[in-house]
């Protein structure tokens, strides 16, 4: 087959392209034009591909262009991944189409496919009708959802007009552990096995990158490449934010488990409330002959499950301490875990095997009509995820054994009582990236604002795996953002900043936040490494700047979208907010004047697979600091910064009030990865009247 024509494609985007045409105000991009070069070799010579593209480049065009024209030509699918799915509907909605639309009459076939949860599962929602009484969620609220159901098309949930409750949705919405496939009664009427069927006919199916790496670790783990699994089979795949694809792809090469999970697991094979007995045990029990009734013992067994998780969750949480979290490390003293947490864990284990054993002698000695129907299937699923359970408890119980994974704890609360996660992640992932990403794929191309540090892909490249294949091309290159930074950016640091460590620190943030929102009059997002130190200096900074008219916003007082929406519509706001703020924050003009970042985004030494990963280095003679964490910081430093230039009219000012930026030595390498900017490294005081010299 012949391969693409590059020049063919590319002049779409040149002055009076097919492509350029629908764009309106549209002005030729050279870094745009030559990332849609290297992405047509990549097509073209099944290579790989790693892409920087500041912002402004335009990527999506880029890649999209390829994408169709490959699909449409080849006959193969191609996959694209966002890392988030505000950017999956736009690509979807709005390029796709206009893309499509600019190939005159060929019809491009795309599909977008969600989570699992963003879907209604009708056998689950049939159940908590029926079951409502027994339920203390809003039964009109069900009701509603149920009405919903009978007109949806998609089944997803942005189509529904009203927000349901999360604790509703979650009774009623599709999930793997619980879904029976072909041996379900709803299954003709499936919104999910529909969009299945639906992405096996598409030309571009749009994921988000929760979506790819469930596919793509259920491959790893035995499912293989060449048949449906939750995507169909494909070999071409785009990762747009390719940046965060480690982070993506760690809680599906790990496992888990936790007491209100297992709760669930059991509350679904057993559960007695007052006087109403209800579980698939009891339909289980009625399916086998008469006289032979092993319900009492494994309603007995489900007790002893729910017993012993509750012991072990109440000694887990003790060790997680104020902290919050416990790592089962070298350091660790064996001899204390072996009398605390130990005996919990095998207790556990033992449990779920009793019940487990019970049950399996049942199915597997069941005729096969009765081995095929879908209370059996539903039983059995839930059984797999009990005995996953248990390995992890074997897991924890040998963690010196298992020197390639980390094994640790956390404290979590989203209501009034807490519980313990207990998690099993794996402690290198580049072998897993490599092995289920890039090495069955023909092309994969990845693509970030931030994937460089210096033009040099040497950290992202090893920390995924691609770094190591052998005998396949890997194309690289970085195009940098068309946007006038250096006009219309200033960057400044105080010089009498505190160092972080110092006690004066965080008096100087609290200070220093207000005064330079008050003098860009609002408009400022400000950015922080922990919660602690960001409610601290929205405290001091209300009393500042609302009497000013500047309202003062903070992440954990609402909805991360609605608090995003109330900043976007109000100029004269500003907005304190962690960690998930550094990157997707788009918020062009006037919106957004002033981007504050208060400290340098080292991860957090109680990280626990982020200690685990430092210690493996510096056991490999390596320097962990210049290794991963200086890496890491500067990428998430850079993401940080990105969010103040959005439009190529945008101007305005970026602050960072930590210290170690201009005194240690490692400063330069955050600065070296900047686009060149004003700057303004002075005392306070004059950085304030240039900032207010600069935006007036």
């Amino acid at each position: 087959m012949s391969a693409l024509n590059s020049e063919q494609i590319i002049s779409t985007l040149r002055d009076g392209g097919s492509v350029a045409q629908k764009l309106p105000s549209y002005e030729p991009r050279q870094a745009q034009l030559d990332l849609l070069e290297l992405i047509i070799r990549g097509f073209n010579e099944d290579a790989h591909v790693m892409a920087e593209a500041g912002t402004g480049v335009g990527k999506s065009f880029a890649y999209l262009l390829p994408a169709m024209h490959f699909a449409l030509a080849k006959k193969e699918k191609v996959v694209i991944s966002t890392a988030t799915i505000t950017l999956q509907q736009q690509l979807f909605e709005k390029d796709i189409p206009l893309v499509a639309e600019s190939m005159g009459d060929v019809k491009i076939k795309s599909v977008i496919m969600k989570g699992r949860g963003n879907y209604v599962c009708l056998r689950r929602l049939d159940d908590a009708l029926h079951e409502q009484s027994l339920f203390d969620f809003d039964k009109d609220e069900l009701k509603r959802i149920g009405e919903w159901a009978e007109t949806t098309k998609t089944g997803g949930r942005a189509e529904i007009e009203f927000m349901p409750t999360e604790a509703v949705w979650a009774s009623v919405c599709s999930e793997s552990d619980l879904c029976l496939g072909n041996h379900c009664l709803f299954r003709e009427k499936c919104f999910i096995l529909s969009l299945r069927k639906e992405a096996n006919n598409a030309h571009i199916i749009v994921v988000n990158h929760h979506l790819l790496f469930a596919d793509l670790a259920a491959r790893f783990q035995g499912a293989g490449y060449e048949s449906a699994v939750i995507l169909p089979p494909f070999n071409r795949l785009i990762i747009d934010e390719a940046h965060t694809i480690e982070n993506a792809a760690t809680s599906f090469f790990s496992s888990e488990f936790s007491r209100t999970g297992i709760f669930r697991q059991i509350g679904r094979l057993y559960h007695k409330r007052r006087a109403n007995i209800r579980g698939l045990l009891i339909k289980l029990c009625a399916m086998i002959p008469s006289g032979s009734d092993p319900l009492d013992s494994m309603a007995d067994a489900v007790q002893k499950i729910r017993t012993s998780s509750e012991e072990l969750d109440d000694c887990a949480l003790q060790l997680c301490g104020a902290e919050g979290i416990f790592r089962l490390s070298p350091s660790v003293d064996e001899s204390f875990l072996k009398k605390s947490l130990f005996p919990h864990l095998k207790s556990l284990r033992k449990d779920i095997l009793n019940l487990t054993n019970i049950v399996r002698d049942i199915t597997e000695n069941m005729d096969e009509e009765k081995a095929a129907d879908p209370i059996v299937w539903e039983v059995k699923s839930i059984i797999r995820h009990l005995e996953g359970t248990a390995e992890i408890c074997d897991a924890f119980c040998k963690y010196k054994k298992h020197e390639d994974e980390v094994l640790w704890i956390e404290k979590l609360r989203l209501s009034k009582d807490p519980w313990a996660v207990f998690t099993r992640t794996p402690l290198d992932l580049a072998p897993r990236l490599k092995e289920s990403v890039f090495s069955p794929n023909k092309t994969v191309v990845c693509l970030s604002a931030t994937l460089a540090i210096n033009d040099d892909f040497s950290y992202w490249a090893g920390r995924c795996g691609i770094s190591s294949l052998e005998k396949r091309i890997v194309l690289s290159g970085c195009f940098p953002s068309p946007f006038p930074y250096s006009s219309a950016v200033l960057l400044a640091s105080p010089t009498d900043a505190p160092l972080p460590d110092e006690t004066a620190y965080q008096g100087f943030v609290d200070k220093a936040a207000s005064r330079l929102t008050a003098i860009a009059g609002g408009g400022a997002l400000v950015l922080f490494t922990s919660y602690q130190a960001l409610t601290s200096a929205h405290l001091a900074a209300k009393s500042e700047l609302e009497p000013l008219g500047i309202r003062c916003l903070k992440q954990g007082d609402d909805d991360r979208t609605r608090l995003l929406n109330t900043f976007l519509n109000d100029e004269s706001s500003c907005l304190f907010a962690t960690d998930s703020f550094w990157e997707g924050v788009d918020a062009p003009g006037d919106t957004l004047r002033l981007v504050i970042i208060c400290r340098l985004p080292f991860r957090t030494p109680s990280d626990p697979v982020h200690e685990a990963r430092r210690e493996l280095l510096e056991k490999e003679g390596k320097n962990p600091f210049m290794e991963i964490s200086l890496p890491q910081a500067v990428m998430k430093f850079k993401q940080g910064f990105g969010r103040l230039m959005r439009r190529s009219a945008d101007r305005g000012v970026v602050v960072v009030l930590d210290s170690r930026l201009l005194k240690k030595n490692y400063g330069q390498v955050f600065l070296q990865a900047l686009p060149e900017t004003k700057t303004s490294f002075s005392p306070l005081d004059n950085i304030l009247e240039h900032i207010e010299n600069f935006l007036y």
